[in-house]
This record gives C-alpha cells, sequence and structure tokens, in this order.
C-alpha cells in the first residue's frame, strides 16, 4: 500500500484487502494501494484470550508443545508481536504497533533449551516506527562483512510524523551484543520526487549468490514496489533496481473481488541453477522472477485465480475469490509451492444504488460492521468535506445515509459529525491526488454508525446519477469538483452483507502455475463462527525441507500441519491452547542440537516452539 504518513494517518489504497478490503487509513495521509498491502492489518484481539466465546476451544492432535514464552505476563500487550525467524540459538520477533505505538523494534529469545526460552533483548526500532512481516537473519561471508545479519522493516505509526521507512539492518553475530548496522534505508524517492526518509516498507526478504549478498523490499508507497538492494557491504547498501508487477500479473477484470495489485511477500530459492523469486502479489496472484541479475529482474510466469471461489464452490456459493495473496513458499523439491489466500472478512459487502448500479464499499475499521444482521439503506445527502459540524446539515426523514469527500479532516471527524446531525451511516468517497480517484482505502475511523469508502466515480454516480463526459482525475490534483452543493440528495442506497468465508490455503505446481487444491479450517467455511471466535483466517505457511508437509498460522484458528503431494492437501496436526491463541508467524528451525522444531509467534503473548509428532 502506498503509505504516506501525516498528521492521524494511515492510508492504504486501492486494495480490496481485508476481506474486500485494502489496508487502513485515518487520513489525512496515503498509501496507493493498487500496489501495496503495507500490511497495517487490523485483527479483532479483544476476541482473543478472553471468554469461551471468544476463540475456538483447546485441542491437539500429532503437535507436541516443546517450550513457549509470554514476554508480557500480566501486563498484557494483545496484538504486540508480529512475525517470527530464527538463527542459531536464537528466535527473533517483531514489536508490531498495537496496541500502542511509541515504537517496535524485534524481541531476540534465547531458544538454545527449547522447553525453556528465554527473553534475552529487544533491538529498538526508530521513534514512531514499527515492524510487522518478515524479520529474517543470514550468515555473510563477503569482502565487507563476516557474521549473522538480521533485517527488518520499518512502518510509521498511526499518528506519527517522525518514524522512517525502509529496513533496518542489525550485526547478530553476538545476538546479546546486538549493533545496528544501518536504520531506514530504501527507496529515497516517491515517483521521482526525492524525500529525506525512505518509503515504508512492509516485508523485506534477504539472500546470498556466491559472495554477494541482496534484500528485496516491499515498498509501500510506489507502483514500482519490488525494491532490490545490494547488501554485500550490510553497512553501506545500494538500492539497484525497482519493479512493478502489476501489468504482468493483472487478473482478468472481475475474475477477484478487488484491484489491489501490489507486492506483499516474497521469498527467494535458488532453482535449475537460477535464483527465483516467489512474489506474492495480491489481486495479481503469485508470480516467479528471475533475479540472477537482481539489477534487471525478468518475469517468469505467474497463477491465475479461478473465475469463481473454489472453497465456496463446496458450499454451493457461486462467487468471485477473494484474490488475497498474502504470503508463499517453495515445498522442499520445489516442485510446489503452498500459498495463503488472506481474508480477514467473512463477509462480502454488496452495495447497489437505486438506479441499479451496483458499487463497491470497503467497510472502516472500528465502526458497526455491514454483517447477516446489519445493513444500511435509505435514502443520501452530500455533507460536502464534513470537517466543520457547524456546517453538517442533519438527517431527516429523506435522508439517512450521509455521503462525504475525502480529505482536509480525518475520517473520525467526518464519521463522527455525520454521527452527531443524526445520520445512521456514512459514504466516503476518495479525492483526487495521488491516491484518489478510484483507488479504494479502508479508512481507519471509530464512531456508531457504519461507515465505508467508495471510489470517486461511484461518489458522483450515488449523488449526481452517473459521471460527467468530460470527467477528469489524476494524482496531480487536478479533477472535475462535484457538481452537487452541500445539502443535495442523492440516489438511495441499499449495501449488505452475504457471508463468503475466511482465508484459507492454495496448493499451486510450481511449474505449470495451476492450483492444485485448496485447505482451510472447517469452521472459518462456517457461518456460525463469523464472530464471536477471533479471526479464523489463514495468515503464514513454511514447508518442511525433508518431508512433504507444510506448517500453517491461522490466527485464531491455530497452529495447523498439513500433507501434501499430487492428489492435494490433508490436515494431519494442529493446535490451538487452553485460552485460544492468535497466530501470526510461523518458521521451520534447524536446531544446533540436530533437532527440527517449528516456531509460531502468538500476537497476544510471544514464542511458541513445536515438533509434529507424526501418528
Amino acid at each position: 500500500m502506498r503509505a504516506t504518513i501525516t498528521g492521524t494517518t494511515l492510508a492504504v489504497t486501492a486494495a480490496l484487502l481485508l476481506g474486500a478490503a485494502p489496508a487502513y487509513a485515518h487520513d489525512e495521509v496515503w498509501v496507493d494501494d493498487s500496489t501495496m498491502d503495507s500490511g497495517k492489518e487490523t485483527h479483532n484481539h479483544h476476541a482473543q484470550h478472553g471468554e469461551e466465546e471468544g476463540h475456538l476451544p483447546a485441542t491437539n492432535e500429532n503437535v507436541d508443545l516443546i517450550g513457549n514464552l509470554d514476554l508480557f505476563g500480566d501486563e498484557e500487550q494483545p496484538g504486540r508481536i508480529a512475525d517470527v525467524s530464527a538463527y542459531g540459538n536464537y528466535a527473533y520477533l517483531t514489536a508490531f504497533w498495537e496496541p500502542e505505538c511509541d515504537r517496535g523494534g524485534v524481541y531476540i529469545a534465547d531458544i538454545s533449551d527449547p522447553a525453556s526460552p528465554e527473553f534475552v533483548s529487544l533491538v529498538p526500532s526508530h521513534r514512531g516506527t514499527f515492524s510487522g512481516e518478515g524479520s529474517q537473519v543470514i550468515h555473510l561471508e563477503t569482502k565487507y562483512f563476516s557474521g549473522e545479519v538480521l533485517a527488518f522493516q520499518n512502518e510509521i505509526c498511526p499518528g506519527e510524523t517522525k518514524g522512517i521507512g525502509g529496513i533496518t539492518l542489525v550485526d547478530v553475530t553476538d545476538p546479546t551484543k546486538p549493533k545496528k548496522l544501518v536504520e531506514g534505508f530504501g527507496d529515497f524517492t516517491v515517483n521521482g520526487k526525492a524525500q529525506t526518509m525512505s518509503n515504508e516498507t512492509h516485508s523485506v526478504r534477504m539472500w546470498t549468490d556466491g559472495d554477494k549478498a541482496y534484500a528485496v523490499l516491499v515498498d509501500d508507497e510506489e507502483d514500482t514496489d519490488v525494491d532490490i538492494l545490494d547488501i554485500t557491504d550490510p553497512s553501506k547498501p545500494k538500492l539497484i533496481s525497482e519493479t512493478s508487477l502489476d501489468a504482468d500479473t493483472a487478473q482478468a477484470p472481475g475474475v477477484v473481488h478487488g484491484d489491489a495489485v501490489f507486492l506483499h511477500d516474497m521469498v527467494v530459492e535458488e532453482i535449475d541453477g537460477v535464483q527465483t523469486m516467489l512474489a506474492s502479489y495480491w489481486d495479481g496472484g503469485y508470480a516467479k522472477l528471475n533475479v540472477d541479475d537482481p539489477a534487471n529482474p525478468v518475469f517468469i510466469a505467474d497463477t491465475d485465480f479461478e473465475a469463481n471461489d473454489p472453497v465456496r464452490a463446496e458450499f454451493g456459493e457461486t462467487i468471485s475469490p477473494e484474490g488475497n495473496a498474502h504470503q508463499a513458499e517453495f515445498t522442499k523439491d520445489n516442485e510446489y509451492f503452498i500459498a495463503t489466500d488472506e481474508d480477514f472478512d467473512p463477509y462480502r459487502v454488496t452495495a447497489t444504488m437505486e438506479d441499479g448500479t451496483e458499487f463497491t464499499a470497503v467497510q472502516g475499521s472500528d465502526v458497526p460492521q455491514i454483517d447477516a444482521d446489519t445493513s444500511l439503506a435509505g435514502g443520501t445527502r452530500y455533507l460536502g468535506l464534513a470537517c466543520d459540524a457547524a456546517s453538517v446539515p442533519p438527517a431527516d426523514d429523506t435522508a439517512s445515509v450521509a455521503v462525504i469527500e475525502r480529505g482536509v479532516c480525518d475520517f473520525v471527524v467526518k464519521v463522527q459529525n455525520a454521527e452527531a446531525a443524526g445520520y445512521a451511516g456514512v459514504i466516503v468517497f476518495n479525492r483526487t491526488g495521488v491516491d484518489g480517484c478510484d483507488s479504494l482505502v479502508s479508512m481507519l475511523v471509530d464512531a456508531g454508525i457504519p461507515a465505508v469508502f467508495v471510489s470517486r466515480t461511484d461518489g458522483f454516480r450515488i449523488l449526481t446519477g452517473g459521471v460527467p463526459a468530460d470527467y477528469t482525475c489524476d494524482a496531480s490534483g487536478a479533477g472535475t469538483l462535484i457538481p452537487a452543493a452541500v445539502g443535495a440528495s442523492g440516489q438511495d442506497v441499499d449495501i449488505s452483507a452475504i457471508f463468503d468465508g475466511w482465508g484459507y490455503v492454495h496448493l499451486f505446481d510450481a511449474n505449470t502455475m495451476q492450483d492444485v487444491d485448496q485447505y482451510y479450517v472447517p469452521e472459518s467455511q462456517n457461518p456460525a463462527y463469523a464472530s464471536g471466535f477471533g479471526d479464523l483466517s489463514v495468515h503464514e505457511v513454511a514447508t518442511d525441507p525433508d518431508e512433504n508437509l507444510a506448517y500453517i498460522s491461522y490466527y485464531a484458528a491455530g497452529f495447523r500441519v498439513v500433507s501434501y503431494g499430487p492428489d492435494g492437501m490433508e490436515e494431519v496436526g494442529h493446535f490451538i491452547d487452553e485460552g485460544g491463541n492468535n497466530f501470526w508467524g510461523v518458521e521451520v528451525h534447524e536446531h544446533p542440537n540436530g533437532q527440527e522444531y517449528v516456531l509460531a509467534s502468538d500476537r497476544d503473548s510471544g514464542l511458541y516452539i513445536f515438533q509434529y509428532n507424526a501418528p
């Protein structure tokens, strides 16, 4: 997601990221999600570790819990932990922006005794900055450096102005005494314009090729979002290429529920002598690139989502797939890759104007959600920018839904002003400008009424019945102004929702790029579990280096183990702790003691260390 943050903003555009939705924005910032997810994901942490109805029941089959580390004890910090990685006798857990964000970084844990992991230290990020996806440690042996290097990404806390972007590289040759080598390095231009701070980065992955070392970043702020650095000298990295896969990966119009074609995550493996990047490109699918010459990546092939969601088809529903290519890994022999298709919203919003025109509406964050029990329907009224409460005309019997233009003030101000004026719900349509026009954002907003975001053209259609023949809108800020006056009535709208399930897992043939099979947790496709049981979406996958096994972090649906082969995938193990879990990251780790473990990060507590116990 393209992100630029000012004031209380955390924008994320053009995505149908969480459910139908992209990422998140308070405003007045931007995140051009025509290519990204920026990972500012929102999770229902209040549903975890609480009442019995707040999570799935504890369960365990064929999984041994070797040890775990609760970093917070009685000082609960729900949502604080993000991803996990490991090297040698140490595990590394990134610190997210929830529940409060001042600075994140990476927690280091000593796992020399896997049954009793211990906290070692926190590598703090810059002030106003947090970390999420993709921490990693690798060994470098180059002309400039010998030892272990930790990489983690930097994104800016909601509402912060002093945070930084890019990545941070840390010398962890001695993890008890980590030393920052460089902080906040990345792409220092947005659309060709120089800036003092590098672009926010959603994920990072490193690899070596002979005596050279590289890192690939998810650039949150540009369409050319595959940024590759030469980190052979990790204290002096160099940006060597920027690539967009929008055109290469774009699906046919209407195939997926969304139009957010952006890089979210990636891995690099040497396959048949070729350094091959596997890029998870959200609504574009999963793509392979030849990065033998990292300064000139070459597109190889990509997947296409099916016209009808194959999982929902098993339940008799014909609906387009969510298409949220989140993260993927090659299998042990590179014959397949296993990929997670993330979806935080089990409901699909359907929206129609009185003239029959259908439109896409992305739900805001902390507002009543449109679901099976809640809809938003009625007459509409234009409130302009709605930044000044005194200028907002009140709701009445002819207009119960406010239509507001994005810009100038925060979404919270706009929606709460409409709520105070008696409106039952709000539609915010996009502005002109860099992330404006037909880009979509998922609003960070707190109010007591439903609030959705729509494109600028749909804002015109709702208010005026159509788009003028001479309509223009572009990134410069130029564009056609709304001809309606504040207080004018627009078309009636009907916004409701249908159940379409949570996110699930794909098995792809790595040569043909065909979808072989899908795996899902049964409860995740049952509307009875749509609320009250936490987020039942998949997040990440790690494949076993020796066996046809994959390990999956499934948020509130727990840690899952699946076997795979030409006939598809089958669950062979699972684990949910007493009181529930909220897993984010998962990593297979070859421990110095000769054992293989699987590490998982619980968002609300810390580290879990597992072994699969085959029956």
